[in-house]
């Protein structure tokens, strides 16, 4: 007869290496600049999402639905981007390029929709967007370059 070894999850040849993965979402996602910028980045989504009848450019339906697509996953991308660290870079950029394309919506869209109101709109909530997906990726790689030089200094 063959004899069986269990195997447990403390066992794992990767334990290790997930428990530092999920040290550092949870670094990231406790600082102030991580909590302070996915608060501020909800807020971001939720306002693109409802700007169309906030400022009233609702009448414009190619670039409502635009504003309201872009806003809904633009929160979505970076809520609780620390929660998924490993994604964290991705989703930020992701929600860069959502960002720098709401600024240029109103001239690309369907339909006569670049009027004042959509432009100085659009412009505002695209550089805000664009600026917190920055924040959001500097302060994951900060996390992340900080803890690559505690792991450097003690296998010294």
């Amino acid at each position: 007869m063959t004899e069986r070894t269990q195997s447990t999850l403390e066992s794992h040849p990767d334990i290790q290496e997930m428990r530092e993965r999920h040290a550092r979402a949870e670094r990231a996602a406790s600082t102030q600049q991580g909590q302070a910028v996915e608060a501020m980045a909800l807020i971001t989504g939720l306002y693109l999402a409802a700007s169309p009848w906030i400022a009233g450019f609702n009448d414009f339906n190619t670039l409502a639905i635009n504003n309201l697509i872009t806003g809904i996953a633009y929160a979505f991308l970076l809520s609780g981007f620390g929660h998924a660290y490993e994604r964290t870079h991705a989703r930020a950029w992701a929600a860069a390029l959502l960002g720098a394309w709401t600024v240029f919506a109103p001239w690309v869209v369907a339909g006569e929709v670049d009027t004042t109101r959509t432009i100085v709109n659009n412009i505002i909530v695209g550089v805000i967007a664009l600026l917190l997906a920055l924040a959001a990726s500097a302060a994951a790689s900060k996390t992340d370059r900080s803890e690559r030089g505690r792991t450097d200094r003690t296998t010294r």
